[in-house]
């Protein structure tokens, strides 16, 4: 098993389809990869929805809504691949993307992780604009090494947003993530997105500086 590709997702009935057949349709060997989605409590149709997909992933459920931090971790608990890509429930993947990232960290074993550019898309999956990753970092699109993900202590679930800032200060303490500027994963923008909710982003900000002595 190579990649373990982590989907959480709350309440994600009207995107989750997308993005895990984004997984499904992946150019790699299906018998090298595997999908794990955590849904973290939901109460619409999301159990519905996994349930459709049942023969192609593994399904994991918080009984209670614990948060981002909770249900990546649960993910990288029961993962079984030797890398680690996040997507959110709302996003989706090139179809490369697995391929690439994965002969580049097979063949440079000194690179810690990889970062790919992405396309900021909207509901209708219009591309909008296209981002650096090294210049807007986001949570997705990043291939990890599994064992320095657990070696940092994974995610702190103390963190309800943010969270992936958190992380990635922490593994850059140690280790570096090289970019690589092809753009394969695409972040939807829409009205739910939770960096939309300013008073919870403040928030955690603040105790994000505050953790890392931040001005």
């Amino acid at each position: 098993m190579q990649v373990s590709i982590i989907i959480p997702t709350y309440q994600g009935e009207k995107y989750l389809s997308r993005a895990i057949r984004s997984a499904i349709d992946q150019n790699y060997p299906r018998d090298k990869y595997e999908i794990i989605v955590i849904d973290d409590g939901s109460t619409d149709n999301t159990s519905k929805i996994l349930n459709t997909f049942k023969d192609d992933i593994r399904i994991f459920r918080h009984t209670e809504n614990k948060g981002l931090s909770a249900a990546r971790n649960t993910g990288l608990i029961h993962a079984k691949g030797r890398y680690i890509i996040n997507l959110d429930s709302d996003d989706y993947l090139h179809e490369e993307i697995l391929t690439v990232g994965t002969l580049f960290l097979n063949l440079n074993t000194d690179i810690d992780a990889i970062s790919f550019d992405y396309y900021i898309v909207d509901k209708h999956e219009k591309h909008i604009k296209r981002i650096s990753a090294n210049k807007q970092p986001i949570a997705c699109g990043i291939m990890f090494r599994k064992e320095q993900l657990i070696e940092i202590g994974l995610y702190d679930e103390k963190f309800l947003a943010r969270e992936d800032e958190d992380l990635r200060k922490r593994f850059l303490h140690k280790y570096k993530i090289y970019n690589i500027p092809l753009p394969l994963y695409r972040y939807r923008r829409h009205e739910a997105n939770l960096t939309n909710n300013s008073n919870e982003m403040e928030k955690y900000l603040k105790k994000l500086k505050e953790k890392h002595n931040l001005r």
